[in-house]
């Protein structure tokens, strides 16, 4: 964590390097991060770069800062508006470790996913490769997709299990047992030797890449539920970075609306031309073809929140744009807002309930040596009457999902998490800025960024979006409480938002994938020791992740990532640059 001077610390740093360094092209290499003497282009523009290029964030949202910790920043909006306090306080809530005991980063359990946010977001960025799936080790963004496929084998298609929860738990805490046993998780990763399109293992000028995918497999007897599951495949997603996710929920409905029309109307094209389902091109959950406009499953309802109504109907401007399976609509109640309850099981006042299954409380009551720690121990909320079948029945109800925590027969548990730490953890989320774009005034970075747009690689990672008035949805309890805000902004995240299939090998469960933002993610290796990218982190470099859009020629992107096959080597370099100093 670090003082809410550290923007003008580094502001005034770089105007020293200018009384003392010239203005040239040389580049320099400041450790992991290659960058030119760009300080006196800055905010200007420079070949077929804008001048609003250099803020990706737009002048609300983009820290100047490039150095290693710009991912931490605060936005200009965050100062602006006086929140910084909350600020600091809302990021110790993401950096520290959840414990069991200790005010006001109490809380964990009974069972979770991690013990903190940092340890999936390590350095606040994309989660890093992993050869074995262990919670605790630092960086570890996976999340376990467990599932069951429709082909009674591997498919990546199939609905979720029951008996765990959507974001699967592999920690517990003492007497419990951990719903998923993570010492049982075979973890493998496994090199294509040859590319379902045809295309060879090396580009027309002779130079090797390589292409690697994981592989999950997990027993049965891994899980500590009642019943355990059957038939079961699994795929891991890695947390993305979370740097200017509140820019993300200032993109009015009415642009996303357009980008899907935009959409459908490729969609109807392709099928004419292919003889396929338009609904291959764009996913029916979201847009309905016939009426050309949301589907009804498109709109967020929060069943959560007292915002949320409670016959289902959609809650004005929440259509969902966030998480690769398009799962949630505004930040304030989605993303970490939501992750902030469920990865520790930390409970608060709009949260009363555990994010657990009944299926593994019901196992918890029915394991002996669970009833056995708890009755030698009375202070135990689980004690009941002292009989096992007391014990037994305070368990299987106090671990259900369907148990108010604070209301109920059995013990009365207090929020672990107030509501001002809440809102101090929102206004931090909505506040982290992104840093701002790099050498834009070198020719190759200049270079990349035309090819980037001839071969259509922006079809899908759209440059720009122009925020709205940004009237945010907020809940209720922290409701007329400011965040900071974002209204009629040009900014680059450099993703359409809308979901994507690219057929890769053990795909992402489901197939369809959102378009992840690309800005910011040149300073990846600087800030969180990984440039690992794609939702599972299999590509290590950009070439592997461009190269993975061509596995298959039914990938929505097999043209532009064809067309990245057959340049020059000089061309594809200069891509690569462009892509690091966005």
């Amino acid at each position: 964590m670090k003082n809410s001077t550290k923007t003008r610390i580094f502001l005034l740093a770089a105007c020293a390097c200018l009384s003392t360094v010239s203005c040239t092209d040389d580049t320099k290499d400041f450790g992991d991060v290659w960058q030119s003497d760009d300080y006196s282009y800055i905010g200007k523009a420079v070949g077929n770069f804008t001048e609003d290029e250099w803020y990706p964030g737009g002048r609300l949202g983009t820290t100047e800062n490039i150095q290693a910790g710009c991912y931490e920043d605060e936005t200009p909006a965050v100062n602006n508006q006086g929140l910084i306090d909350d600020f600091n306080l809302g990021e110790m809530f993401f950096e520290r470790n959840v414990t069991l005991t200790t005010p006001p980063f109490n809380g964990l359990g009974p069972a979770s996913v991690r013990t903190s946010c940092i340890d999936c977001h390590p350095g606040y960025g994309h989660g890093k490769r992993q050869d074995t799936y262990k919670a605790a080790n630092y960086g570890n963004g996976y999340l376990l997709v467990i599932y069951n496929p429709v082909d009674s084998d591997n498919s990546n298609d199939g609905p979720y299990i029951s008996e765990v929860t959507g974001m699967p738990q592999t920690q517990a805490v003492s007497p419990f047992l951990p719903p998923v046993d993570e010492n049982q998780i075979d973890m493998k990763w496994h090199q294509v030797t040859a590319m379902e399109s045809g295309l060879p293992m090396q580009f027309p000028d002779g130079e090797q890449y390589e292409l690697i995918y994981p592989e999950i497999k997990i027993p049965q007897s891994a899980f500590n539920t009642y019943p355990q599951p059957e038939n079961i495949a699994v795929r891991v997603e890695s947390t993305i970075g979370i740097i200017g996710t509140g820019l993300i929920d200032a993109i009015p409905e009415s642009a996303l609306k357009e980008q899907y029309r935009a959409q459908a109307e490729y969609a109807r094209m392709m099928s004419a031309q292919t003889g396929m389902n338009a609904d291959e091109y764009i996913n029916s959950a979201m847009w309905d073809l016939s009426a050309d406009d949301w589907a009804p499953s498109a709109y967020y309802t929060n069943w959560t929140s007292p915002g949320a109504l409670a016959d289902g109907t959609p809650i004005s401007g929440m259509i969902k744009r966030y998480t690769y399976a398009l799962t949630r609509a505004s930040l304030q109640d989605g993303a970490g807002a939501n992750a902030m309850w469920n990865i520790p099981n930390v409970s608060r006042p709009d949260r009363p309930k555990l994010y657990t299954t009944q299926a593994w409380a019901d196992a918890m009551s029915m394991n002996t040596d669970v009833i056995n720690a708890i009755k030698a121990d009375p202070t135990s909320p689980y004690y009941a009457d002292g009989t096992d079948s007391g014990i037994a029945d305070a368990v299987k109800n106090l671990l259900s999902p369907t148990t108010d925590q604070f209301d109920n027969r059995w013990h009365n548990f207090t929020p672990e998490m107030s509501t001002d730490n809440f809102y101090a953890f929102m206004v931090w989320h909505r506040g982290l800025a992104i840093p701002r774009a790099r050498n834009l005034n070198d020719k190759d970075v200049q270079r990349g960024k035309e090819v980037f747009m001839e071969i259509g690689c922006a079809s899908c990672h759209r440059p720009s979006w122009t925020t709205g008035d940004d009237n945010y949805w907020t809940p209720d309890i922290i409701k007329d409480r400011p965040l900071p805000k974002y209204p009629n902004q040009k900014i680059y995240p450099y993703s359409d938002f809308v979901q994507h299939k690219l057929y890769m090998k053990n795909d992402i469960h489901n197939s369809w994938c959102r378009t992840t933002p690309l800005w910011g993610r040149g300073l990846s290796l600087l800030n969180t020791g990984a440039e690992d990218r794609l939702h599972d982190c299999r590509a290590r470099n950009e070439i592997e992740a461009i190269m993975w859009h061509a596995y298959s020629k039914k990938s929505h992107a097999y043209t532009s990532a064809e067309k990245f096959y057959n340049l020059s080597k000089a061309d594809r370099d200069a891509v690569v640059k462009f892509l690091r100093s966005i």
